[in-house]
């Protein structure tokens, strides 16, 4: 049997990305069109010259990694245990990383094992000339149906944000914790919405009686689909007391990174639903475990980003594209960001294909990146 190349180099570049759109959610802004959001890009390359591109979204505002800590972690952590390694072996990486970074409750550095899990995929499938899809199992769809993000705004951005995405199968309605508010955006959505299906998410801010306030006076809405995360992720307790409480589905998101943490909550009876997102599970195989627990247990997966530019967008397609989802998927980078920093994305009418080259599939603006980083010392601060 021929011998694979071995991994030679781990580079991050800490690179401010704009937006297209100003986006705020229950728990705070994640940026405007007069601010910048951190990505940290990751390219390993490989004894033969192949390269493999990850990315991650630094939010702490939504989880505590920043993007100094996720360089840190990348470059005195996990970039040693690649070094020599070969990139198919990508298991054997995620459990070196567990050994390394021991999780407590949840998994250890997330964010940062997803940067670095992308990256070793798209250079596996690049040196194997295959998809990534090809490397979770062989995609079941060739494209996805994608689902706008409205964030929380006046009722009169918001109904121009539902216009200005009519193409979108779906809409992910972010709600504040202010009923009467959250009630006037709810409606403005719905009265554009065409019938397509509209999807809460509190990010945290609600209290369990609130909710069933909130929910009283939209009772008459159609095509309400589910509630997420209207809690704090560690109210194990509120999640539970008001699934039973409202007959609208509950899904989970910041209070599930894991297959364990999933496996935990269907135990405690909290959810009909889960969001699945690369960066909380650690990789992509790690979210195919949450997702297997899901399918195991009857709970519908919804797939969701965290404001991906065109690296993290594309492993997402490949992760989702291998399963089913009960709604669009709400990846939205393209929507969101003035930059993607990739060539070779397909997205019309709210549909974006799945990349079908070797690896991800994409082309990584590297000269582009490389001028917009950030320059950051051994510690992972700004020099």
């Amino acid at each position: 049997m021929t011998e694979l190349p071995k991994i030679v180099s781990v580079e991050t570049f800490a690179v401010p990305v704009p937006f297209a759109h100003s986006f705020v959610l229950g728990s705070g802004s994640v940026g405007d069109v007069h601010q910048t959001g951190d990505v940290l890009f990751v390219k390993i390359t490989a004894d033969d010259g192949s390269v493999g591109w990850g990315e991650q979204r630094a939010l702490p505002s939504w989880s505590h990694e920043t993007i100094e800590t996720i360089q840190v972690v990348v470059r005195r952590q996990l970039a040693p245990l690649v070094i020599g390694m070969d990139p198919t072996k990508i298991e054997a990486f995620q459990a070196r990383a567990k050994a390394q970074l021991s999780p407590a409750v949840s998994s250890g550095f997330p964010f940062a094992k997803n940067a670095v899990d992308i990256a070793l995929h798209d250079l596996a499938g690049r040196i194997l000339g295959v998809p990534v899809s090809a490397l979770l199992g062989g995609s079941k769809h060739d494209e996805l149906p994608l689902c706008s993000a409205i964030g929380v705004d006046s009722v009169e951005a918001v109904r121009e944000r539902v216009i200005e995405s009519s193409d979108f199968h779906a809409y992910k309605v972010k709600i504040s914790g202010r009923v009467d508010a959250d009630a006037a955006s709810v409606r403005a959505v719905a009265e554009h919405a065409d019938g397509k299906p509209i999807w809460l998410d509190a990010n945290q801010s609600y209290r369990p009686s609130a909710v069933r306030q909130l929910l009283s006076k939209i009772d008459d809405v159609p095509h309400l689909y589910c509630i997420e995360q209207p809690v704090s992720s560690t109210d194990w307790g509120g999640m539970r007391r008001l699934r039973g409480m409202i007959d609208l589905p509950v899904a989970l998101d910041e209070g599930s990174f894991t297959s364990s943490d999933l496996a935990r909550n269907i135990t405690l009876d909290m959810a009909d639903l889960v969001v699945v997102k690369t960066c909380k599970a650690g990789g992509l195989r790690q979210a195919l475990k949450t997702i297997a627990v899901a399918d195991a247990h009857g709970i519908e997966v919804l797939s969701s980003g965290l404001t991906d530019c065109g690296v993290g967008f594309a492993a997402a397609l490949h992760l989702f594209s291998v399963t089913d989802l009960a709604l669009p998927a709400e990846l939205n980078g393209p929507e969101l960001l003035g930059e993607l920093y990739v060539d070779g994305l397909e997205i019309s009418g709210g549909i974006a294909k799945v990349p079908t080259g070797p690896g991800l599939g994409v082309d990584v603006d590297e000269d582009r990146i490389r001028s917009l980083a950030r320059a950051l010392d051994d510690e992972g601060v700004p020099a």
